[in-house]
């Protein structure tokens, strides 16, 4: 079964997606599977015509601004223009953003659907997680258990029909803990010290604009 992983962070390293590609090697194993960092580089002729005839496509990514980002966009632009060899490829996303909610990613895996119907693939199921920036906080806490418990039964589910290439219902979740202590963990170990490495104050993140 050939399946590529298509890993669409602008990120140079260190990403979610990054992490979110090893969670879901953990499942699906060495299944003739190549990952390809589609912001990084341009990939050679094989690669593209790996793609064109694989088995399924796994695209992971951020959500930007409720969409996708103008790297990724390019990607699907020149996918579009080659074509397939292949039709029946199904295609499968894992999408995380920063918010809480990981319905948030819903109109990100509408946009993916689209393209599906516009290049002709099938689009098989999106795995939207949310609270992204938390998880690698997070990464020596086992999927299934504690807060990653509802990201791991949707792993389960999303491997199993990529391996059958089934298609299934999008699955959006969410951290099992409590919002307001995500709310506060994300801001010490997250905003605050991001706010600080681009020279802001905590107070100025609360600044509105007139």
């Amino acid at each position: 079964m050939n399946i590529c992983i298509l890993n669409g962070s602008p990120k140079a390293s260190k990403s979610t997606s990054e992490l979110l590609i090893e969670y879901l090697m953990s499942f699906i194993g060495d299944k003739e599977t190549a990952i390809y960092n589609i912001c990084k580089a341009d990939l050679s002729e094989t690669q593209f015509s790996r793609i064109q005839s694989s088995d399924a496509l796994v695209f992971v990514f951020p959500l930007y601004i409720d969409g996708i980002n103008s790297q990724l966009l390019r990607f699907l632009i020149e996918l579009e223009k080659r074509g397939f060899g292949n039709k029946n490829i199904g295609v499968y996303c894992i999408i995380n953003n920063g918010f809480f909610e990981g319905r948030q990613n819903l109109i990100s895996a509408e946009i993916m659907k689209n393209w599906c119907k516009t290049v002709g693939l099938t689009y098989c199921q999106t795995l939207g997680a949310g609270a992204g920036e938390m998880l690698p906080f997070l990464k020596d806490i086992p999927l299934g258990h504690g807060p990653n418990r509802n990201l791991g039964i949707a792993f389960q589910e999303l491997s199993r029909n990529i391996l059958s290439l089934n298609r299934g219902e999008d699955l959006f979740v969410s951290p099992n803990c409590p919002r307001f202590l995500w709310k506060i963990a994300s801001s010490l170990k997250f905003w605050y010290p991001r706010a600080k490495e681009n020279g802001l104050k905590r107070k100025r993140l609360k600044d509105r604009a007139d």
